[in-house]
């Protein structure tokens, strides 16, 4: 897996502009939909229990995001994956804020049982969702670097068969046996609410045209360290950074990838 490798899949996802069902939070619609639009995938927003089983039948993958959550969401959310499941539909969960209460924590092991192609979450997350006692996060916000949630992620890979993903100031990608190291980014990207929100829903973009879950997730993060890195390294500080990392990921290509963001894979 290298950068030639994520700029092909790149290119495929422009030239077949895949759907991507979103249901995703509040807080971060705005910024996922036009991450996805950027790097050339077609984003949906459908969260109503009344049609989200149907919707996700057209789609080409599907993203869950519990950041904010309600009983309706949350049985959306279960109709959704299980139908995707059903239909062999890649799906990607994104565990935001698991541990913080008891409700949250139910529903995320309720969406890990449904079989999601891709888990992506900060290192908190990770270890949350492995089963630890000692990862409750701060509100949202990780406790735990991405290092520290290796044992966990590789261990909850292999427990469940999926493909773990933690995004950090490395970002690693794991199958239980394949381990991929992302760097790249920037320190600026933790200091804009919805990015690592994001890089889930750029996940859900990959799987739904490269069938290795482990090489789209991988090629995934490359694609977003090395479009925040590039932008980061443009902007004055965080209020000017989304809309600069919007261009860089719609301007991506070999070249700005190779510059701006490394994989190495064991």
């Amino acid at each position: 897996m290298n950068i030639d490798d994520v700029a092909d899949i790149v290119g495929r996802i422009r030239e077949r502009q895949p759907l991507v069902h979103n249901i995703t939070n509040f807080v971060v619609m705005n910024t996922t939909a036009n991450a996805l639009l950027s790097v050339g995938a077609s984003p949906a927003m459908v969260h109503s229990t009344d049609e989200v089983e149907e919707f996700v039948r057209l789609a080409s993958a599907l993203v869950v995001n519990i950041g904010t959550l309600s009983a309706d969401w949350a049985a959306a959310m279960k109709l959704a994956a299980g139908e995707a499941n059903r239909r062999n539909i890649p799906w990607a969960l994104d565990p935001v804020g698991i541990g913080a209460t008891r409700y949250r924590t139910q529903l995320a092991a309720d969406l890990v049982s449904l079989k999601p192609t891709t888990i992506r979450g900060n290192g908190s997350e990770i270890i949350a969702l492995s089963g630890s006692v000692d990862a409750r996060p701060r509100g949202v916000d990780s406790q735990h670097g991405s290092e520290a949630a290796l044992d966990a992620a590789r261990a909850l890979a292999a427990q469940t068969g999926h493909v773990v993903a933690i995004t950090g100031v490395s970002d690693y990608v794991t199958d239980g046996e394949r381990l991929a190291r992302i760097d790249g980014g920037h320190a600026l990207m933790p200091k804009v609410t919805g990015l690592g929100c994001a890089a889930t829903a750029l996940i859900g973009g990959f799987l739904a045209v490269e069938p290795d879950p482990f090489r789209a997730t991988t090629a995934a993060l490359a694609t977003f360290a090395a479009a925040g890195k590039h932008a980061s390294d443009h902007v004055d500080g965080p209020g000017t950074l989304p809309p600069v990392l919007l261009d860089a990921l719609h301007r991506l290509d070999r070249t700005m990838l190779a510059a701006n963001a490394s994989i190495s894979v064991e």
